[in-house]
């Protein structure tokens, strides 16, 4: 056990954020380095409780005491090969997931959770930093052959359980480069595209091939595709986004978040001088509260926009537990991120009305109402219309499902009244060796739902190809949603 009183006496602390004057000048991570002798007395604040709720409030069904407990020790290389027999990815978890686990751990029944997601951060880095995340090969091929749709965490997670049995995995990616949104939607402050560089590196040579640049469906079609391969997984995300038909939507200047967002990761990266969404200067209007649209205020702050307004339909949350989701459940709570830190001008229970625009088609303002929430319906209040400037609006509505693309015409899959696509209790589409993995069977999710899903859909696919598997299957697969 770790420390018997350590959740007592040693107070939760996380990382200091760097000085916001500071952090906004440049595209770094905006978290201070931590010391171990500090993670150590968080890891030490862990009861190693009879039954450790944060087990059921994370889906990969990380060993949460045991590498806390090892951490306290200071056994790292122990503590990392217990973090990853249940994850593949720590290190885009620790950065990226809200921490369901923190909010199902005993400790904060009373008390602040243990820095769950802290400790995992830093193990993993302790253990990239030493040299102890190294490639794990097959000893023998399977002569069996798999291709991944999409190269998001859904997809990777398959694609490297799949190389560790034995198989070829070839993973297959419209964009120019591989990582889906954990590239392309993720701002840099938050993820620097180096973490993900490594394990890619790391894959590559472990024996999974990538093939960026491919539209699967287009010039390659997926029928051809499936004679080449014994099985393909399905990991194409949930990236059809939810739009906002209003009057004004055609006008110039009116995007969505996803169509902002890659510009940023490209200035950020300095693969580009002037980005084609460019705010800096102008009046920016956000609509969505949630983490894509916190991307959209980080980004937007390090272009330099002039004003920043982000508005959400919904009620403002309380810094409570609501009565209706009790302790383990992850609540719906009033948070913080660190670009809301920068900039937080959330504007809660408002409706946009109509985008308004000038005489070149452009947009100048959104038309706005207040609203209040009764009996499950949103109303408007009399007499509460007004106008916010706004030179850019960017839609951070969330998503509906996968694209309905020519892909699964062509593979002959089904798509449910959610648009996602149907598949069985194994993870498949249908019998003809087609799997789904992620957010395109789930619906949105999150990252630690994505790399459970294709942890186990890579079983199931292990299991079909082989009659038999050792790998692990967290999770049944589901279309039902965990959203933050």
């Amino acid at each position: 056990m770790v420390d018997p009183r350590g959740f007592i006496n040693t107070p939760r602390e996380v990382p200091s954020r760097r000085p916001v004057d500071i952090r906004i000048q440049d595209w770094r991570e905006v978290y201070e380095p931590q010391s171990f002798e500090h993670l150590q007395k968080q890891a030490g604040r862990c009861m190693d409780c009879g039954i450790p709720f944060c087990h059921s409030g994370c889906p990969l069904g990380n060993l949460i005491p045991e590498w806390n407990d090892l951490i306290w020790r200071g056994d790292t290389q122990e503590a990392i090969n217990r973090l990853h027999a249940t994850n593949n990815f720590p290190e885009f978890t620790g950065r990226l997931c809200p921490a369901p686990c923190e909010s199902a751990c005993v400790v904060a029944i009373n008390r602040e959770a243990v820095t769950i997601k802290q400790v995992e951060l830093r193990i993993v880095e302790e253990a990239f930093a030493t040299g102890s995340i190294k490639p794990l090969i097959p000893d023998r091929l399977s002569g069996k052959t798999v291709a991944v749709i999409g190269s998001g965490p859904a997809g990777l997670a398959a694609a490297q359980q799949l190389t560790r049995a034995g198989h070829t995995v070839a993973v297959y990616e419209r964009a120019d480069k591989i990582g889906g949104l954990l590239r392309y939607g993720i701002p840099e402050f938050k993820m620097e595209k180096h973490i993900l560089e490594r394990r890619l590196e790391q894959m590559e040579k472990e024996g999974t091939r990538f093939r960026p640049g491919v539209d699967i469906g287009g010039e390659l079609s997926g029928s051809t595709l499936r004679k080449k391969y014994d099985a393909i997984v399905l990991a194409v995300g949930a990236t059809q986004w939810r739009e906002l038909a209003i009057p004004g939507r055609e006008l110039v200047g009116v995007y969505q978040a996803m169509e902002f967002l890659p510009w940023g990761n490209k200035q950020a990266l300095a693969e580009i001088q002037t980005p084609a969404i460019n705010v800096a200067g102008k009046h920016v209007v956000i609509l969505g509260g949630g983490d894509t649209g916190a991307d959209c205020l980080g980004t937007s702050i390090r272009q330099g926009a002039q004003s920043i307004t982000q508005l959400e339909i919904m009620p403002r949350p309380t810094h409570e537990r609501p009565d209706t989701q009790p302790w383990p459940t992850h609540p719906m709570i009033y948070r913080i991120s660190s670009a809301h830190e920068e900039n937080d001008n959330r504007i809660f229970s408002i409706s946009t009305q109509e985008f308004l625009g000038d005489e070149h088609g452009k947009v100048r303002a959104i038309k706005i109402v207040e609203t209040t929430f009764k009996n499950g319906q949103f109303e408007v209040i009399e007499n509460s219309g007004r106008e916010i400037p706004a030179d850019f609006v960017f839609l951070a509505l969330g998503f509906t499902g996968p694209e309905q693309s020519e892909l699964l015409t062509q593979l002959e899959v089904k798509v449910d009244e959610r648009g996602n696509i149907v598949r069985d209790s194994n993870f498949a589409a249908n019998d003809d060796g087609i799997f789904v993995a992620g957010d395109a069977g789930r619906g949105q999710s999150l990252i630690v739902w994505a790399i459970a899903e294709g942890r186990s859909a890579a079983a199931a696919v292990d299991r079909y190809l082989t009659g038999d598997t050792q790998l692990p299957a967290p999770i049944e697969p589901t279309t039902h949603q965990l959203m933050v």
